[in-house]
């Protein structure tokens, strides 16, 4: 009597990599199921690597979240970003390369040359093809971007409508090695609640200020403790200048405590608990171009 063929079980870490604004965070919280990357509609919202755990039957991706490569390199913020996506790639054993459906720029370039050179195989993602309204125009797309570059794969898909995902899924684990699951079922990241915690504040800020201050404010977590079945948490929002901190707090502090209602229901969601969460403004001049304020600040860990 033969044995039933079993398809092995795989696991790995897979780099996201892609110029800034392309949909990496969302793709990677489709594939998590849960919200573990903080999106907004502003590029270069994500500034850490972060690991999103995907499990699946057959398989469990190590997703990692990076900012997104860019030419720009004027400020220490830009320069930490860069060498955050950069350093995702090392130890890897995938990577998706994450474009937009129809356009393909410097950027990118830049993405893919950036991979070429890490010598790890390639998964192109061509995002948001649910925006092409004549699909004839992906054929001839796809093939003047994949001509003369290596990819181990072509995923044309939607993150935001999570459509395609599945073929991503079994296109990426071939390339994984065979072995057991790294992390347990039920763990979706290795970053902690309170890393969590600032992350859904700061997606406030890039979502109700990207027009008025688009990278002047960051998020510290200065109290996370768990009191009965409450989280209680407080958080210091920085910024760099006087004027800036009245525009975060607004008219009357309305636009400070839109922002925490709206960070806390985030978290509430997340941690599946009740959360008491206090927000300061304060003024810390020059952090973004600062390499030691920036990294007091917990970035480029």
């Amino acid at each position: 009597m033969t044995e039933p063929h079993t398809t092995p079980h795989r696991a790995g870490s897979v780099a996201v990599i892609g110029r800034p604004n392309v949909g990496k965070s969302t793709l990677v919280n489709a594939l998590v199921g849960a919200k573990v990357s903080i999106v907004s509609n502003r590029p270069q919202t994500t500034r850490h690597r972060l690991l999103g755990i995907a499990s699946f039957p057959e398989g469990q991706l190590l997703l990692v979240d990076t900012p997104g490569i860019h030419h720009e390199q004027k400020r220490a913020m830009n320069r930490i970003m860069n060498r955050a996506a950069r350093g995702a790639l090392e130890g890897v054993d995938a990577a998706l390369l994450v474009v937009v459906a129809g356009r393909w720029d410097d950027e990118d370039t830049l993405a893919f040359d950036t991979l070429h050179e890490a010598g790890v195989p390639v998964v192109l993602v061509v995002n948001q093809v649910d925006r092409i309204k004549d699909k004839t125009q992906l054929l001839p797309y796809l093939q003047k971007v994949t001509e003369g570059r290596d990819f181990a794969g072509v995923v044309p898909l939607s993150a935001l409508k999570r459509k395609g995902l599945e073929q991503l899924v079994s296109t990426v684990l071939p390339l994984l090695p065979e072995q057991g699951a790294l992390y347990g079922e039920d763990e979706i990241t290795d970053k902690s609640q309170r890393f969590l915690a600032g992350e859904l504040v700061r997606e406030q800020l890039m979502r109700q200020l990207g027009n008025e201050l688009p990278y002047a404010t960051t998020v510290e977590i200065e109290s996370f403790s768990l009191d009965g079945r409450m989280l209680r948490i407080g958080a210091v929002i920085w910024v760099e200048r006087e004027g800036q901190k009245a525009i975060v707090i607004g008219k009357a502090g309305t636009r400070l405590k839109e922002i925490s209602t709206k960070a806390r229901m985030g978290m509430e969601r997340l941690f599946d608990a009740k959360v008491f969460l206090e927000t300061w403004v304060r003024v810390r001049e020059g952090w973004s171009d600062d390499e030691a304020a920036l990294k007091a600040l917990g970035y480029g860990d």
